[in-house]
């Protein structure tokens, strides 16, 4: 055999590894967080209603193991070298998530999260601006999480559907963890779940009465006629960009399993 080529097997193999070795990191990291949000996905499938709600009475009973999934998140930091985009944003829509719920959980039976008030060293905060988070050390508000986290890094008016802002209104919580794996998937099918469900909004060609996110976010949904447009990735019912536009105000009331009546749903402005 020739001399140049006795060695080209091995340095075949050798870059064939070098490949290899960025997918095999990555299934690793990706098995790491599916078994790192497993419990909190747990607690989802055993107390998510079949119509997105949640059963805060029931989920008291397993209040310690909702707390160990918060403890278990101050030793873990997003690390951009390893997690991809949709790894990080399905992480910071489970820790808003989890612990928003663990949240109502201290203070339960409550009517609205928005009735909560934290006391902490600075004084009484509200639930949305209090540090009631940590995640690998460092303490963060809910509307840190939301804003700076989500918002501000991934430009994703999808999370509006996803996250769990424990209000009637609010869209239907999932009753599963997201995935960096599936995330694309699981806002697709939130966004359509939500747009096309009556209680929160009503779609025909030429009127549709829209929930009060896409007002309170049209910073991220833009104009009337870019929510027609959004509307129309998902509607059953398309939607003509003509059609005259009117927004339904956001119940706060508690997303708990009782089931939504007309007049706790939303109602018209």
């Amino acid at each position: 055999m020739p001399r140049q080529f006795r060695f080209l097997p091995h340095r075949f193999v050798f870059l064939w590894l070098c490949l290899l070795a960025p997918l095999l990191l990555r299934a690793e990291d990706n098995n790491t967080l599916q078994l790192l949000h497993e419990p909190w996905g747990r607690l989802l499938h055993h107390h998510v209603t079949s119509d997105g709600r949640l059963d805060y009475e029931a989920l008291i009973d397993e209040e310690d193991k909702l707390l160990d999934y918060l403890e278990s998140l101050r030793k873990v930091k997003p690390d951009p070298s390893s997690w991809t985009h949709d790894d990080t944003e399905a992480f910071w829509l489970n820790v808003y998530n989890a612990s928003a719920t663990y949240l109502v959980l201290q203070y339960y039976p409550v009517a609205s999260i928005n009735d909560i008030r934290v006391k902490t060293v600075s004084g009484v905060k509200s639930p949305w601006e209090a540090p009631v988070v940590n995640v690998g050390g460092q303490s963060y508000s809910l509307n840190q999480i939301e804003r700076q986290m989500l918002r501000d890094q991934f430009h994703d008016p999808r999370v509006h559907f996803a996250l769990m802002y424990g209000a009637a209104s609010n869209a239907p919580v999932l009753a599963e963890p997201y995935d960096g794996a599936h995330l694309g998937a699981q806002l697709d099918a939130q966004a359509r779940r939500f747009i096309n469900d009556p209680a929160f909004n009503q779609l025909t060609p030429q009127r549709v009465l829209l929930s009060g996110l896409f007002q309170a976010y049209a910073t991220e949904f833009g104009t009337d006629a870019q929510v027609l447009a959004f509307v129309n990735r998902y509607a059953r019912t398309p939607v003509l960009p003509t059609a005259q536009v009117e927004y339904q105000s956001f119940s706060w009331a508690l997303n708990d399993r009782s089931v939504l009546s007309s007049s706790h749903a939303l109602n018209k402005r």
